[in-house]
């Protein structure tokens, strides 16, 4: 079984990972928010490439998305949830363009977390503005 913070990775780089391209400001932020979110304490962040690289290892495998979505709720208790999927609202918004693969698999991670709609709404709409450019 994963580490809560393992999980909470997992996330970030699937969403990143979901367009088959994880561009650099999608990694910076995954790296900033490990480096700084208060949920990341006591965690290395020198483990975060191999966590990144343990996840894309396990997407080469069949029914692996699915797989790793149930690894990643069974990972974490029901108040990080929410955190989760504002990870990956945070990771999607980052580089200013939202595919609709990154779409779908934030629909997926709302799903098999349970965050209901308007929850959603509010964590996707938060994390546009945090991301909103001139």
């Amino acid at each position: 079984m994963i580490s809560h913070e393992e999980a909470l990775i997992y996330t970030m780089v699937l969403v990143s990972a979901a367009d088959n391209e994880m561009s650099d400001a999608e990694l910076r932020r995954i790296g900033d928010m490990v480096s700084t979110m208060p949920i990341f304490k006591g965690f290395d962040a020198e483990r975060l490439t191999t966590v990144a690289r343990d996840c894309a290892e396990r997407l080469q495998a069949d029914n692996a998305l699915d797989a790793t979505l149930g690894e990643i709720k069974e990972a974490l208790p029901r108040k990080l949830h929410e955190t989760a999927y504002a990870f990956a609202c945070d990771v999607a918004a980052a580089d200013d363009t939202l595919s609709q693969e990154e779409i779908r698999l934030l629909e997926m991670i709302r799903h098999r977390l349970g965050i209901d709609r308007l929850s959603a709404a509010a964590i996707e709409r938060a994390a546009r503005a945090r991301h909103m450019t001139l």
